[in-house]
């Protein structure tokens, strides 16, 4: 094949590959697009199936709230109507009584003046007596109609005004959330969400975090809180989870829209503490260690169960409880999980006492950060500097200082140093050495 039959094969070749490559970039975008639809189609029925189901919830409690009220007047008319009528029918019955009295009263004196001369002398006598003790001057008091209740219904028209105003500012439709997921980072055991406001004409007062596993339908707060990041921890390894977040707006009492989904996950082993160790009881998942009265009084290390902290990543403690201080207590990270000592102010060790002293492979440091209370929270972050190999074969692994840079953070303050080691390590130990009983930490 000729030189130029050669270039113009290379040629074509190289042609196909791009018509390939900008076919496949090409199905990407008609995907995302494709994605795109769908959500906005998606989220738009969801959107008309909360607007019915709201607006239909409300339409049936305001029928009810006024069903209720006009039968709570209904039956308020009907009591003020007894009430008034009662003793009205009391006063009618007195009235047809005497009436009647004076009716028989009449009939008797008309037949005493018409009887004969013989008995016309005794009838009249027993009239006389009749009528005197009837006591016909003597009438019952009727009230007047002023005196008399006069029921009418009093309706403010203003109501309806003021429900059609409500109603015309209730509900809002949104194309965008204000707040959105800004970053998912896994952590051992754990995801570190990261959210942000995206609307600049909204204030938020507070921001809330929900997640579900992602073969879950329901989904459950994990926070509700002023800050922009939470860690969601008790999360298994590998397992999508999906979180969203929305936000209330200042001064008011309703949620905005949720933000869209982001799904993350794990790979990462929770941190634990080792089961079984003497002065110490842990909780059912392992991560908080609290320092009992066995052993009180005598210092010991409880370290991590295996070595699961990475350089890269940030290992943090919280203290939440504490007792009496002592020189040797201490919170750190090390490379080996030695039995033989009572603190981790030691070798191969980096750590913070209770005072807030730092120590590196045993020597305290001139630097120093606030000391360790309830609440307090202490972070170490770690990544790799350098290699000093000291082999001849320059192998690492033969022995030679292996240089960590060490970032220890407490209160608003923090510490950088460098650590030696005396061999390469992928991971490290955590652990935490407490004489006296009462402290309880939480590792994260």
């Amino acid at each position: 094949m000729s030189i130029e039959a050669e270039a113009l094969l290379q040629e074509a070749k190289e042609s196909i590959e791009a018509a390939q490559n900008y076919r496949s970039e090409l199905q990407q975008r008609l995907h995302g697009l494709s994605q795109a639809r769908k959500q906005v189609r998606g989220s738009a029925s969801q959107t008309r199936e909360a607007l019915q189901r709201h607006f239909q919830e409300l339409q049936t409690a305001v029928s009810r709230l006024l069903t209720e009220r006009l039968n709570a007047l209904l039956q308020e008319v009907d009591n003020i109507e007894l009430d008034s009528v009662s003793p009205l029918d009391d006063c009618q019955k007195l009235i047809e009584s005497g009436v009647s009295t004076a009716d028989e009263l009449l009939r008797e004196g008309e037949a005493a003046i018409r009887c004969g001369i013989n008995e016309k002398e005794d009838k009249l006598g027993s009239f006389t007596k009749k009528a005197l003790q009837i006591q016909l001057d003597s009438l019952p008091e009727v009230p007047v109609l002023v005196d008399v209740p006069c029921l009418s219904a009093q309706l403010d028209d203003s109501l309806l005004h003021m429900f059609r105003s409500h109603v015309a500012r209730h509900g809002s439709v949104a194309s965008h959330p204000p707040v959105q997921i800004e970053e998912l980072v896994e952590r051992p055991g754990g995801v570190l969400v990261r959210w942000c406001k995206v609307d600049d004409d909204f204030t938020p007062q507070d921001y809330r975090l929900q997640y579900r596993r992602g073969n879950s339908s329901q989904y459950e707060d994990a926070y509700i809180g002023k800050d922009n990041e939470f860690l969601v921890l008790h999360l298994d390894p590998h397992i999508d989870h999906l979180f969203r977040v929305c936000a209330r707006g200042e001064g008011r009492t309703e949620w905005s829209p949720w933000s869209i989904p982001q799904t993350g996950y794990t790979t990462l082993a929770a941190h634990e503490w080792t089961a079984g160790v003497d002065g110490y009881i842990l909780s059912s998942r392992k991560n908080i260690a609290m320092r009992s009265d066995s052993s009180a009084g005598h210092g010991g290390v409880l370290y991590s169960n295996s070595s699961t902290y990475f350089c890269g990543q940030t290992l943090t403690y919280k203290i939440t409880a504490a007792g009496q201080t002592d020189k040797r207590d201490s919170l750190g990270v090390c490379a080996d999980s030695r039995t033989d000592t009572d603190s981790l102010q030691r070798d191969q060790a980096v750590c913070i006492s209770t005072n807030g002293a730092v120590f590196v492979n045993g020597k305290e440091m001139t630097n120093q950060l606030p000391a360790i209370t309830v609440g307090s929270s202490v972070t170490f972050d770690m990544e790799v500097v350098n290699l000093f190999p000291v082999s001849n074969n320059n192998n690492p692994s033969d022995g030679g200082n292996f240089k960590l840079r060490v970032t220890i953070g407490s209160g608003n303050r923090e510490v950088v140093f460098d650590w030696l080691l005396d061999q390469v390590v992928d991971s490290l130990f955590f652990g935490c050495s407490f004489t006296h009983p009462g402290w309880k930490v939480l590792v994260f």
